[in-house]
């Protein structure tokens, strides 16, 4: 049941859970060729095929991406019936993805001692908001919480004003993220050692916490906490936005010393470089307020593609902020492939982020898009665990799928 050709063909991932911690994790999985085998209650499934703003035919736009290259089954996991055969597709997997609050898996016969019985090999990776273990384990914690106690939150906007969310769910997809590197990393171990499986444990405050670069030892050591700092980092300049004549932005990051030498070159004043108040790093940290409000005064006599221009000629690194209508239009997208077009059976064709990482010999692919609700059923209770047409109709009629 595996795809040749794809660098995690013959992997079978189990994912169970739903929403976005679990499932970003068996897509990164799956879009790298391993067979991810979605487990959804029979009825809805997950609720990430009714989230998302907008709809089209019916269908959610999110969930063709979520659930891309993946196969759906339906399985009530609260029956013991459902746990049953959970336990007999587990049995047949390298890897079960899960997000539920710990302590739910256990109680439905699923924990990893009792899975490991019956295959030593298998890798769990469970994603939860505090992690497995702790005083905070049972607490219920979506990625947003995840965030602000990570500390990302604390420290993004403005001074003067609360603390913003991102516009997109951070920390669901970054525990996802490390959720994937620690399965393939387990599965190099098991692979490399002695074959056997071991527990992948994520909590989405500690995804975040992993990004938040010096601020431990910056406050432990000098007693200093980080703030809300808006479109500047203290002391690195010039690193802002710039405003343009056509109303735009132009992000110019010009704050190593042979940077900052040609972008003022480029904007006509070469003798800024010497200017004690921005010839170094730490002068132009101090005098930051006044070095953009001179850069402003040159960009915002300039369109954003002539800024862009200049700085593209001067070997200065700049770029302006990107909607969706940029991408799609955008000729380095398009070269680099990072939209990507494939047929969804509802909407027709349908546009998505492309893979990343891309890799030369065995890149991955979208396969195809989120597939219907227990699609597959048949194809893995009956082809991988062999049951029959009459035991299926029983399942389905009983419920348990």
């Amino acid at each position: 049941m595996s795809e040749n050709g794809f660098p995690l063909a013959g992997v079978r991932v189990v994912e169970m859970g739903s929403l976005l911690a679990g499932p970003f994790c068996g897509q990164l999985l799956a879009d790298f060729g391993a067979e991810v085998i979605k487990v959804e209650p029979p009825g809805k499934g997950d609720p990430m095929r009714e989230w998302g703003r907008h709809r089209k035919e019916g269908r959610t736009l999110w969930w063709p991406i979520i659930a891309r290259n993946k196969k759906s089954v339906t399985l009530n996991l609260r029956e013991e019936e459902g746990q049953e055969l959970a336990r007999s597709l587990i049995a047949e997997a390298d890897v079960l993805v899960e997000n539920f609050r710990p302590g739910t898996m256990e109680r439905w016969g699923l924990g990893y001692e009792r899975l490991s019985e019956t295959n030593p090999g298998l890798v769990m990776v469970r994603v939860s908001g505090y992690g497995q273990t702790g005083p905070y384990k049972d607490r219920a914690g979506f990625g947003a919480i995840g965030e602000a106690m990570g500390g990302i939150r604390h420290i993004t906007g403005f001074p003067d004003a609360p603390p913003p969310r991102s516009g997109i769910s951070l920390g669901d997809s970054l525990g996802a993220t490390f959720g994937a590197l620690g399965a393939l990393t387990a599965l190099y171990h098991r692979e490399a050692h002695d074959g056997k499986g071991q527990v992948v444990d994520v909590g989405i405050y500690e995804a975040i916490l992993a990004l938040m670069e010096s601020t431990i030892p910056e406050y432990e050591l000098t007693g200093h906490v980080r703030g809300r700092t808006g479109t500047v980092l203290p002391f690195v300049a010039p690193a802002n936005l710039y405003p343009t004549s056509d109303g735009g932005y132009v992000l110019i990051s010009g704050n190593a010393d042979t940077v900052f030498g040609r972008l003022a070159k480029a904007m006509g004043h070469s003798e800024w470089a010497e200017d004690e108040r921005f010839a170094t790093h730490h002068a132009r940290g101090e005098n930051m307020e006044k070095l953009d409000g001179m850069i402003s005064g040159w960009t915002e006599e300039r369109t954003e593609e002539e800024v862009l221009e200049a700085m593209a000629g001067a070997g200065v690194p700049a770029g302006k902020v990107f909607t969706a209508k940029d991408m799609v239009e955008d000729p380095h997208y398009e070269a680099r492939g990072n939209v990507v077009w494939t047929e969804d059976p509802k909407i027709g064709p349908f546009p998505m982020q492309n893979v990343v990482p891309r890799l030369t010999e065995t890149p991955g692919k979208v396969r195809w898009t989120g597939p219907a609700l227990g699609q597959h059923n048949d194809e893995v209770y009956g082809e991988l665990l062999g049951l029959g047409g009459e035991d299926l109709n029983g399942l389905r009629e009983r419920g348990t799928i």
